[in-house]
């Protein structure tokens, strides 16, 4: 720019000097003009530049180029501003990037460091320096943790969006395209010794409590047995805002048709739970399959419980796969929907329906319950006519201290009535036109609504004292406790009439470093339900006072001679004559703790001794109240995966 204005200035002079040349050139070279012609050339003449006029051109041009070189400072400067300002913006840019590729990197060392701090708290702390650990030989083995099967290398620090569920995973979880694969049970070797026989394994069947004078009262029984042993498996998936899971539990608390105890203890798989859920990011989850009712006590919230004790377990610690009489809980098919909030949930299921009924002195006038299809169910069984699901639904709260639920059930129970069954000789009944003659096609059909509320709560004292309480009452919920209580009972005319049913538990709970301690102390209670036969005059139903041929316990307190079965060979207990032995209520108290020898990334280990002392106390029928009682003493040494 400064050399275009030097040349142009140069120009300029030269030009300038040119002009200033040829007009002196002009005036010598011009010959003198006549005298006629003075006049005209006077004026023609121009006037001649002076020096003056050159040196103001001069410092026009001189003015002129200050101000140019003034604009070009200024653009100059301009310039170097916009320079300055796309430096800083660079600058800034590649601050900003530097900061998050630093924070991403920040968040990658914490998410290792986490994932070596579980796999520390898995393994031996004896690591050599290639990361392996030592097994004391000098031969290096892989260290104990969750590996993924889906890379080439196993890797010890899975990434957080590896786990999804860390009470349910284990050290063994197994990983694969995005899915968990956790595998669990344990392997268990326990006995029970009882007082009086009941003929049954580490399942106590409280409603079968012998009378004084059955002969099982006079012999006590010890069954060795292993299996109440566990395995499951739990598979857990992740997608954008929904976890898929799913639980699978079986053990060996059945009998098939061959099972004995003589040779070789053979007996059947049995399924326990197999549910899959959706858990949405919401709140909101759904499940589906058999599960733990939902009359299940929880420990916080409404989820639900695995069978190894991982997560939201509230059941008793007992040995004895019954539990404690009073404790309300059922495996069964669900429906479930639940919307967990902060410190409360809710929930509503639709369940597997059955029933229980006991009855005394009716005719064969009803139909409540029939024997299963030999493609799907026990045979040897009986179920009931369900004409729907249970319908059941629950509150749980979380406020900071204490967990508490209350629940409400409803069941309708079904059968079939015919009405001219029971009726006088001589009397027209129905459409029959045949006295004392019934005719079957009169038959019609009955339901029964019932249902109940229960509540608990449970306080945890200084992170290692449980105390809880838990009751529920109500008509038709027998079943929905571990006594076996009936549901209904029916009346004269064939029709159902449900029994009103009180059970309640309260449990004392202590856990150390490496004993915990429980007791537990449980009720049961099924209420008097009887009438009065207007054609025969007899009692009928449950529990009546008696003294008829249907109520009395006058025989339950004398032995009688063996008989015989179609079911097994060889002479059985004969069963008592005049002995109603109806219950009123079952009582029970536990005590016992567990020992644990060892608890790591290895596994568990532990020893449980239980003691139980249960009654079952009956009706009163023609004076007499007879009573069942046994002492239990279980033990159980079981290694549980890890």
């Amino acid at each position: 720019m400064i050399s275009i204005k030097r040349r142009f200035f140069t120009a300029l002079m030269l030009a300038a000097v040119t002009v200033a040349a040829w007009a002196q050139t002009s005036d010598s070279a011009s010959p003198s003009p006549t005298r006629e012609n003075k006049t005209v050339a006077a004026a023609t003449v121009p006037a001649a530049i002076t020096a003056a006029d050159v040196q103001e051109l001069k410092d026009a041009l001189a003015a002129q180029q200050q101000q140019i070189q003034q604009l070009s400072l200024q653009l100059q400067l301009a310039k170097q501003n916009w320079q300055q300002a796309q430096s800083a913006a660079t600058d800034a840019a590649n601050k900003a990037a530097a900061a998050q590729k630093q924070a991403r990197q920040e968040q990658e060392t914490v998410s290792e460091l986490k994932s070596d701090v579980a796999d520390l708290k898995t393994v031996s702390s004896s690591l050599s320096n290639n990361g392996m650990l030592n097994n004391g030989t000098g031969a290096p083995v892989l260290r104990n943790a969750l590996y993924s099967l889906q890379d080439p290398i196993p890797s010890s620090n899975p990434t957080p969006e590896q786990i999804y569920n860390k009470q349910m995973e284990s050290p063994i979880t197994l990983r694969f395209r995005g899915i968990n694969i956790t595998p669990g049970g344990y392997a268990a070797a326990e006995f029970v010794k009882r007082t009086r026989a009941l003929g049954a394994d580490v399942s106590t069947p409280y409603n079968n409590l012998t009378p004084p004078g059955a002969s099982q009262s006079q012999l006590s029984e010890f069954f060795g047995s292993g299996r109440q042993s566990k395995a499951t498996v739990f598979v857990d998936g992740k997608l954008a805002n929904v976890d898929l899971s799913s639980y699978i539990s079986t053990d060996f608390l059945s009998a098939g048709v061959t099972s004995t105890s003589t040779q070789t203890d053979g007996y059947t798989l049995r399924l326990r739970q197999a549910w899959a859920q959706a858990k949405f990011d919401n709140g909101w989850s759904f499940l589906g399959g058999q599960t733990w009712s939902l009359v299940t006590e929880n420990g916080v919230g409404i989820s639900p419980d695995d069978d190894m004790g991982k997560t939201n377990d509230a059941r008793p610690k007992t040995i004895d796969a019954n539990y404690n009489v009073g404790f309300n809980f059922a495996r069964q098919w669900s429906l479930r929907l639940t919307k967990s909030f902060d410190k409360v949930a809710f929930a509503f299921a639709l369940e597997n329906a059955q029933g229980t009924a006991t009855t005394h002195g009716n005719a064969n006038n009803y139909l409540f319950t029939e024997g299963g299809a030999s493609n799907s169910f026990n045979t040897t069984a009986t179920y009931t006519f369900n004409p729907s699901p249970d319908l059941i639904a629950k509150v749980a709260f979380d406020p900071g201290f204490g967990h508490y639920e209350i629940f409400g059930l409803y069941d309708r129970f079904a059968n079939r009535v015919f009405p001219c069954e029971n009726i006088s000789s001589t009397a027209l009944c129905g459409t029959s036109t045949t006295p004392g003659l019934a005719n079957p096609s009169d038959a019609y059909n009955y339901s029964k609504n019932g249902g109940g509320v229960g509540a608990s709560a449970r306080w945890l004292f200084a992170k290692r004292l449980t105390f809880g309480l838990k009751g529920s009452g109500g008509s038709g919920i027998g079943r929905y406790a571990p006594g076996g209580l009936p549901d209904a009972t029916v009346n004269p005319d064939g029709t159902l009439r449900l029994v009103k049913n009180l059970q309640g538990i309260g449990t004392l709970e202590l856990k150390t470093k490496h004993v915990d301690f429980y007791s537990y102390g449980g009720a049961e209670y099924a209420e008097r339900t009887w009438s009065i036969d207007p054609i025969t005059g007899n009692q009928v139903g449950y529990g009546a006072p008696g003294p008829t041929k249907a109520f009395t316990n006058a025989g339950c307190y004398s032995e009688t001679a063996p008989g015989t079965s179609t079911i097994v060979s060889g002479p059985v207990p004969g069963s008592l004559a005049s002995c109603t032995f109806d219950t009123r209520a079952l009582i029970e108290g536990t005590l016992g703790f567990w020992y644990r020898f060892y608890s790591g990334p290895k596994g568990r280990f532990q020893f449980g001794t239980q003691y139980s002392y249960v009654t079952r106390n009956t009706w009163v029928a023609a004076g007499r109240e007879p009573n069942g009682i046994d002492n239990m003493v279980f033990t159980s040494f079981r290694y549980y995966l890890p």
